[in-house]
C-alpha cells in the first residue's frame, strides 16, 4: 500500500508550508467583498453535532434555513445541514429548500472505534432516512500503526455500501503527527472513493488548520493532475471569523483555482460562521442562527 503514494507529486512537502500559508492568510484581506462573503456564506454545512440536539432544535434550525430567504432576500442559502444520524428525519421532513445537502456523520463518528459493520450499516440507515452526503472519520488508530490497507478498505466499503451519495472523509488533521500523515491520509481516502477530504470532527484540539489544509489542497491537485478526478475541501471545526473564512478561500483559491470556489467542491463546516458573515454583509450585529 506504500506504493499508492509513490505516483503523486509531494515535493512540495520540502517547502516551507507554514511560511506560505502565513503570506496567503496575511494577504486574504484582498477578497474582503460583498461577493465573496456571500460565496462563503454559500459554502456553509450548517452543522449542529451536540450531546444535547434533540428533534426541536433540529426542527428549529431547519426552519430557519427554510425561511432565510424571507429575512435576507438577496442572500444564496447555506449550502447543507449537517447533524447526527438519529436527526437526519427530522431535517427531511421539515425542510424545504430545494437542493439543499442533508449530511450525516456517521461510522462511529467523532472516533470511528467500533465495528466495521457497524459503521456500514450506520451509514447506509442514514441514506435511508434522507441522508445525500455523509461525513465519516479515517481509521486514524489503524492509520498510525501504518494498517492502511484496513483504511482503504473500510473508507471503500462504506463508498460501495452508499453508492451514490457523496461521501466525505475526515482525517482528523489535528490528530496526525505530521505534513507528511496529512498528505498520506488525504491521497489514501482519495484513492478508496472520497468525493471530499475533511479537515476535521471539531471535537478534538486543533481542529481545522490552514497548515492541514493547504497540505490537502496540494493533495488534491496532484490526484487531480494523475486521475480528472475532482475530490472537494471541507475544512471544518473551530471557524468561526469571517477572517478565519477568507483564510481558507485564499490556500483553495491559489493551490485549486476557480474550478473549486463552489459548493460542489468546497464546504466549510461550521455553525457561528454564518451570522458572522451575514454581520459583516449588512454591517449589523445579526444572530439569526
Amino acid at each position: 500500500m506504500k506504493d499508492l503514494f509513490t505516483k503523486y507529486d509531494s515535493l512540495f512537502l520540502k517547502d516551507d508550508i507554514k511560511q506560505k500559508v502565513t503570506a496567503l492568510a496575511n494577504n486574504s484581506h484582498q477578497y474582503l467583498t460583498t461577493d465573496n462573503l456571500k460565496l462563503l456564506f454559500s459554502l456553509i454545512d450548517l452543522t449542529s453535532l451536540n450531546t444535547e440536539d434533540n428533534e426541536t432544535k433540529i426542527k428549529s434550525m431547519t426552519l430557519k434555513v427554510n425561511d432565510l430567504k424571507n429575512h435576507y432576500p438577496d442572500m444564496p442559502n447555506v449550502a447543507a445541514m449537517c447533524v447526527y444520524p438519529s436527526m437526519v428525519e427530522h431535517v427531511k421532513t421539515n425542510l424545504s429548500v430545494k437542493g439543499l445537502g442533508l449530511a450525516s456523520v456517521g461510522a462511529g463518528f467523532p472516533s470511528s472505534q467500533t465495528y466495521k459493520s457497524i459503521k456500514i450499516d450506520e451509514c447506509k440507515q442514514a441514506v435511508s432516512a434522507g441522508a445525500t452526503e455523509i461525513d465519516i472519520v479515517l481509521s486514524v488508530g489503524k492509520f498510525f500503526e501504518g494498517e492502511y490497507n484496513f483504511c482503504y478498505n473500510e473508507i471503500k466499503d462504506i463508498k460501495s455500501a452508499i453508492g451514490k451519495t457523496h461521501l466525505k472523509v475526515i482525517l482528523e488533521s489535528g490528530a496526525l503527527k505530521s505534513y507528511q500523515q496529512i498528505w498520506e491520509a488525504s491521497i489514501l481516502s482519495m484513492e478508496a472513493g472520497a468525493d471530499f477530504i475533511k479537515t476535521s470532527t471539531g471535537k478534538q484540539n486543533p481542529a481545522a488548520t490552514l497548515d492541514a489544509v493547504y497540505v490537502m489542497t496540494k493533495a488534491i491537485k496532484s490526484f487531480y493532475e494523475i486521475t480528472g478526478k475532482k475530490i472537494g475541501i471541507k475544512p471544518a471545526g473551530g471557524i468561526v471569523t469571517t477572517e478565519d473564512a477568507l483564510g481558507y478561500y485564499s490556500i483553495v483559491k491559489e493551490n485549486l483555482g476557480y474550478d473549486w470556489l463552489n459548493n460542489e467542491l468546497f464546504r466549510i463546516g461550521a455553525s457561528r460562521l454564518a451570522n458572522n458573515l451575514l454581520t459583516n454583509i449588512y454591517k449589523k450585529e445579526i444572530q439569526y442562527f
